[in-house]
């Protein structure tokens, strides 16, 4: 059994996709009987953001105790600590943070841009650092470089991106060796119950979650570039589609009259129960991926398509190169283009009991912690 602690962000944005995507982590690494600890820490002003305002500032309380409360029903409520923009300490304090981190075999950081690589650092502790933006991170990380910055160093670099550091995907590598690891899902989650009557295909997806980025006298941008491509594709096939969407310029008039169903993401994700009860009234999953994943072939594949698949409903993807990991044709479909998108969606449902159990059995098989956390705690040195 290892000691290991996971830095990522929850309290500044509780809301259910963010806190599944940690979740998973958390309770898969505990499962396994690690001996698991979650940290988080506040590094600039109003980076808290309380969705029952709809606002930022630096008002913790709403996330820390939603978040107290989710961890507490996976026997984990005393095992997290957050620090507010101001320094103080909440849940674990100081004295016992910095005690954790001495006698820690890991700190697993999940995307929070070194805020604790310090006290890691500092205490020996083994440090790995998991890309969940892959591409992204990498040009970042690049262009830091370029302009001399110095950057947080880790042991040992995963990237989301399964083809990031390989010859498939043209993303750089900024001189780190990156290995691929698929985000775990826990299936028990995410009953794999029958859908209700007239469910459609959904999804959750932020329309732009950040201006473009420049890379090599090309610009590439989030999931508004790439839906363009598949708007038409309700009228392609004879189910209802929707998506739970937030974001800036999210066109609602031309997904409308396009004939997509339109949902406040907000609404949906409140909580990872509204979360998980969304994906459970769903018939199955469509959804495209952000411009930068499709143009670097980067590998990337959804934690929340993870947690459709768990749940038993089938997934048609826009592929990322995903494909080339992961097994495709039933219960999960990569395409790129809308008519492969609406043949994907006939398939499924000229025989969908079939694909929903081959949709569970990929989430066991692939996805799930049991499956993908012991290796790559192997790969850290980590049994």
């Amino acid at each position: 059994m290892a000691r290991i602690i996971v830095g990522s962000y929850m309290v500044r944005y509780p809301l259910g996709g963010m806190m599944s995507w940690s979740l998973q982590w958390l309770v898969g690494l505990h499962r396994l009987d690690h001996e698991v600890y979650f940290v988080e820490k506040s590094t600039y002003p109003d980076s808290c953001y309380d969705p029952l305002r709809q606002a930022n500032g630096n008002d913790f309380a709403y996330g820390l105790n939603t978040v107290t409360a989710l961890l507490e029903r996976f026997g984990l409520r005393d095992r997290i600590c957050y620090v507010g923009y101001e320094g103080g300490y909440h849940g674990m304090q100081r004295g016992g943070v910095e005690e954790l981190f001495r006698t820690a075999d890991l700190f697993l950081d999940l995307g929070t841009h070194g805020a604790w690589l310090e006290e890691a650092q500092r205490s020996g502790t083994a440090t790995a650092l998991v890309d969940g933006e892959p591409g992204y991170t990498q040009i970042r990380i690049e262009k830091l470089l370029a302009e001399g910055q110095a950057l947080p160093d880790y042991d040992s670099y995963f990237s989301n991106g399964a083809n990031i550091g390989t010859d498939r995907s043209t993303a750089p590598t900024a001189g780190r060796t990156w290995k691929g690891v698929f985000n775990p899902v826990v299936p028990d989650l995410f009953p794999a119950t029958p859908p209700p009557a007239n469910a459609p295909f959904t999804t959750v997806m932020n329309w732009q979650s950040h201006p473009p980025l420049e890379y090599g006298g090309r610009e590439y941008g989030q999931k508004d570039v790439e839906f363009a491509r598949f708007m038409g594709l309700p009228g392609r096939v004879a189910v209802p589609l929707e998506v739970a969407v937030s974001g800036q310029n999210v066109p609602a008039s031309g997904l409308e009259d396009s004939g997509w169903g339109i949902r406040d993401a907000q609404e949906c994700t409140i909580s990872f129960d509204t979360y998980r009860d969304y994906i459970g009234a769903s018939r199955g999953e469509f959804s495209i991926c952000k411009n930068v994943f499709v143009a670097l072939r980067t590998g990337w594949f959804s934690d929340r398509s993870a947690a459709y698949l768990a749940s038993g409903r089938p997934v048609v993807l826009q592929d990322t190169g995903f494909s080339e990991h992961l097994p495709t044709g039933e219960g999960l479909f990569a395409v790129n283009t809308v008519e492969e998108a609406a043949a994907a969606i006939a398939r499924i449902e000229s025989d969908y009991e079939r694909h929903s159990k081959a949709a569970r059995r990929i989430a066991e098989d692939c996805l799930a912690a049991e499956t993908i956390l012991p290796g790559f705690l192997s790969g850290i040195g980590i049994q």
